[in-house]
């Protein structure tokens, strides 16, 4: 990761995110861009926490709870971050396992009435 800085509009190109997105991100305290007058700049740590954002937006990580674990580096160190994740992940995969579940269920019975109405119609 290089040391320049991005400008707001290179930052939501980089990431791909809307202007919206990224000042959302920075009001819920996600981000905090250096600030020159009315523009923004984004260095190598907002970038890399925008990475570890979308990375758990990607695995369904509520907002809320990405920033209760941004913040738990920056007041109790990297150990207890990644003992966090581990939780976190634990917790997410359940619930990705659920949702699977629910999922290989309703593509089943979909599947078996398009066969019965299949049926009807010949």
């Amino acid at each position: 990761m290089s040391d320049t800085r991005l400008s707001f509009k290179e930052m939501c190109a980089e990431f791909d995110v809307t202007p919206r997105t990224l000042r959302y991100y920075e009001y819920i305290e996600l981000l905090q861009p250096d600030r020159e007058g009315r523009s923004r700049f984004y260095g190598p740590r907002e970038r890399a926490r925008m990475k570890l954002i979308m990375r758990g937006r990607r695995f369904g990580f509520p907002l809320e709870e990405i920033r209760q674990w941004l913040m738990i580096y920056e007041n109790e160190g990297n150990q207890a971050q990644m003992q966090a994740f581990v939780e976190m992940a634990d917790r997410q995969t359940a619930e990705l396992e659920q949702q699977r579940q629910q999922l290989d269920e309703a593509l089943s019975e979909l599947k078996q009435l398009r066969e019965h109405t299949l049926g009807l119609i010949k």
